[in-house]
């Protein structure tokens, strides 16, 4: 009976808008997935578009790491209980890059338009993470002198796109940040051990192009 119970709250939890708790999806990414994360700053409780680490600019408010830094991120499950059994708020960062998925974000108009044109086209995408602000397309690690010949290549590139490589994080799900929440816009398919990603040339060439051809104006990006 108790199981039952505990089902049905589960499902009801989820139909009303629930999440799962921040510690059992920071469990997933680093143990189950293999993705190296750390806890972020939590916004201020004063006033959520301002973030609680000492600066007074920060324009990612509660989606970076402070203390820890970055370099800290682990895979191992006893830190990361730690972590969040002490921090139960706090946002769940990715160290993107080496063993983790790099990303490509941009502002969350141009990717609701950009990503609309390649599944006309039969475009195969990894999971894309969204905020209220900037959407993230999931892809396989890339280096700085990969990056810098795709990007030379090309005769247009937006200013607005962010290439989240090695040495650089994202906010995963189900944080909550100065911005708002963070939540899967394409969640990785339920039961995969770790989740299919493109690689970064696949992405840049077809959201450069699908930006071109929906004709987003720069003030948009």
């Amino acid at each position: 009976m108790r199981e039952i119970l505990g089902r049905r709250r589960r499902l009801l939890s989820r139909r009303n808008g629930g999440k799962p708790e921040l510690l059992g999806a920071a469990l997933t990414f680093a143990t189950e997935w293999q993705w190296p994360v750390l806890p972020g700053v939590a916004p201020d409780p004063q006033g959520r578009a301002r973030c609680a680490c000492p600066d007074p600019e920060c324009t990612v408010p509660g989606a970076h790491p402070f203390d820890p830094g970055l370099l800290a991120a682990t895979t191992d499950a006893r830190m990361v209980r730690w972590w969040w059994t002490n921090r139960p708020s706090a946002p769940v960062i990715l160290a993107t890059g080496d063993r983790a998925p790099c990303a490509v974000s941009l502002p969350a108009l141009a990717a609701s338009r950009a990503l609309a044109l390649l599944d006309r086209r039969g475009m195969r995408l990894g999971p894309v993470v969204a905020s209220p602000t900037r959407w993230a397309l999931l892809v396989k690690p890339y280096s700085m002198e990969q990056l810098g010949e795709l990007l030379y290549a090309k005769d247009f590139v937006p200013g607005s796109l962010r290439f989240h490589g090695t040495g650089g994080y994202l906010a995963l799900p189900p944080s909550e940040t100065g911005q708002g929440t963070v939540r899967w816009e394409r969640a990785p398919l339920p039961g995969s051990a770790v989740p299919w990603v493109p690689d970064v040339e696949a992405v840049v060439d077809a959201v450069v192009d699908a930006l071109t051809r929906t004709g987003v104006s720069a003030p948009e990006l």
